[in-house]
C-alpha cells in the first residue's frame, strides 16, 4: 500500500511580505513614538521571516548608534563608510551582499551572519537611519526584499 504523500504549501516570500505589511501597518496606527514602532517592525520581521538579525541603526551625529532590533548582541557604533550599514548610510541606497565576507571592510557582529540586506530611512531627502537585515544562509536577499522593506520603512512616514 502505497504511503498518502503530505504536501505542505507555503506561501511565497511576495506573499508573506504582503499579508504582513497590513499587519504592521495596524501595528503602527495610531502610535507615534518612533522607537515603539521601530521595535514592532523588527519584531514582526523576524516573527515572520525567522532571519538571524533585524534591526536599526539611527544616525546620531556622525555615527549610526544601535536602535531596536531582534537577534544576538550587535555592534553598537558604526561610523559612515564602515561595513555594509555605513557604507549604505554614506550612499543612501540599498545593498545587498550575498555573502558578507566577500565584502570588503564588512564588520562581522556576529559570526553566523552569511548574507545582509541594508536599506536606509530616510526624512526629508536625508538618511536618519538603516534597516539592517542578516541571515545564516548565503544569498537570503533579493530584489523583492528590498522592494517590500522599503515598503515596510515608508509606513514610518504615514
Amino acid at each position: 500500500m502505497a504511503e498518502d504523500l503530505v504536501i505542505i504549501q507555503t506561501e511565497s516570500k511576495e506573499e508573506q511580505y504582503q499579508s504582513l505589511i497590513p499587519q504592521i501597518e495596524a501595528l503602527l496606527s495610531g502610535e507615534d513614538d518612533l522607537i515603539a514602532n521601530l521595535a514592532n517592525i523588527t519584531a514582526a520581521l523576524k516573527e515572520q521571516f525567522g532571519w538571524l538579525w533585524v534591526g536599526f541603526y539611527l544616525v546620531k551625529g556622525d555615527e549610526l548608534v544601535l536602535g531596536p532590533f531582534q537577534g544576538p548582541v550587535a555592534c553598537t557604533r558604526i561610523r559612515m563608510g564602515k561595513g555594509v550599514c555605513g557604507k549604505s548610510w554614506e550612499e543612501a541606497r540599498t545593498i545587498i551582499v550575498d555573502d558578507v565576507e566577500l565584502f570588503p571592510g564588512h564588520i562581522a557582529c556576529s559570526s553566523a551572519s552569511r548574507s545582509e540586506i541594508v536599506l536606509p530611512v530616510f526624512k526629508n531627502e536625508v538618511v536618519v537611519g538603516v534597516l539592517d537585515v542578516d541571515s545564516a544562509e548565503l544569498s537570503q536577499f533579493d530584489h523583492i526584499d528590498e522592494q517590500y522593506l522599503k515598503q515596510v520603512i515608508a509606513l514610518l512616514k504615514a
